[in-house]
């Protein structure tokens, strides 16, 4: 028997902007809520990234990534829009945002002044550090924040040139609003078991270095330390995408009991019978030997010959995909991963459907992403109609 979405008629108040916040509320939007995306006249900027789309400030980021919302458009320095503000506030379960703190107050829409509209508020404030610290009051960005936390040194110590560079992904962005969709449910959680609406705070920085230092924290983990930092494993110049006849392919062999069947697998048993492989502990100690080796063998065939033999024989494997052919990958393409919809105003689009599943409802489509201000003539008579029932 199928029910409504988890959070059908909760209803969200979403003023952040660009990537960070819109990736939490689009998992609350994909759940359920009515997200109700606050915006400038001149709408989120990250409406404005990728190629100019048929409609201004319908970019192929917005399209994906403030899908199933509702938009309207405030001027909050006007008296009438500050009104509007206030009364989605005091009707909300949620108000999320990313203004810093101090432009937030001023607007009329910090914490105690949000809660003085709506005791009972979930109020989430999305920031680039965490409020105590040094760094406090800075902005932050996705660039920003991989280097404040070394992620941008891994890359380097890789190749050994020793040279940052940024991952080329909004990762920092994208974790943190993983994080930040994570500690609004909690909230939302807490709210039902207690009626207590609260103040959470989501830092991108302490986010993304939580997120990082799961497995590179290393030695550091020790006190007085024990290592160096880093998990040689993914720093390991060697353990690198292998070569094939006609392009390259991913092998993990995860336990050093795997690597004797790799090897038969790759036609060379006897490799591994050499004095500094002969036990599993060598064979830890000298990988680099051995993916240097598993390197020299791979191109004898080609990318989806060696998948077959490799996941024949229960060792993970799958070639590298270009990611230009992403849209092609059969496992995607069978589970209607890539949705190709009609947008009113976009005409054709391409959308990732939500990747959890959910027993309790069905998939669903959620509306297409607004233009901006879209639904705010129908967001104001709503508000006007819950104003008239509470009297």
């Amino acid at each position: 028997m199928s029910h409504s979405p988890m959070l059908t008629g909760v209803r969200v108040v979403d003023m952040t902007s660009v990537v960070f916040g819109p990736f939490a509320t689009q998992a609350l939007a994909d759940l359920g809520a009515d997200v109700i995306k606050v915006e400038s006249p001149e709408g989120d900027q990250f409406r404005y990234t990728g190629k100019p789309a048929a409609t201004r400030g319908m970019g192929p980021g917005h399209i994906n990534l403030n899908r199933g919302k509702r938009s309207i458009a405030l001027d909050l320095k006007r008296d009438e829009d500050a009104a509007v503000m206030r009364d989605l506030v005091r009707f909300a379960d949620i108000f999320i945002h990313n203004v810093r703190g101090d432009a937030i107050r001023r607007l009329g829409f910090g914490p105690d002044q949000a809660r003085a509209l709506n005791p009972g508020l979930i109020y989430v404030h999305c920031v680039g550090f965490g409020s105590g610290g040094p760094y406090s009051d800075l902005q932050a960005y996705d660039d920003v924040i991989q280097a404040a936390t070394g992620a941008v040194t891994l890359p380097g110590r890789v190749d050994g040139t020793g040279t940052p560079r940024y991952f080329p992904s909004l990762i920092a962005d994208k974790v943190a609003g993983l994080l930040g969709a994570q500690a609004t449910l909690a909230a939302y959680v807490h709210k039902l078991r207690t009626g207590e609406g609260q103040v959470v705070e989501v830092p991108m920085f302490e986010g993304f270095a939580h997120f990082m230092m799961v497995e590179h924290i290393g030695g550091l983990a020790f006190d007085p330390p024990n290592a160096p930092v880093g998990y040689a494993r993914q720093i390991d110049p060697d353990r690198q995408p292998f070569p094939t006849k006609d392009g390259w392919i991913s092998l993990v062999p995860y336990t050093v009991a795997s690597w004797p069947i790799v090897f038969d697998v790759l036609g060379d048993p006897e490799f591994l019978k050499q004095p500094d492989l002969a036990t599993p502990q060598l064979q830890f100690h000298n990988q680099g030997k051995i993916y240097r080796r598993t390197a020299e063998l791979t191109p004898q065939r080609t990318s989806a010959d060696w998948v077959e033999r490799f996941n024949a024989a229960r060792i993970p494997c799958m070639a590298v995909r270009d990611i230009a052919d992403i849209m092609d990958d059969p496992h995607l393409q069978a589970t209607g991963f890539f949705a190709r919809r009609t947008h009113p105003s976009e005409g054709g689009v391409v959308q990732m459907r939500p990747p959890v599943r959910y027993e309790a409802y069905p998939a669903r489509d959620p509306s297409p992403a607004p233009r901006i201000g879209e639904h705010g003539d129908e967001i104001r008579a709503e508000l006007d109609a819950l104003k008239k029932a509470r009297g």
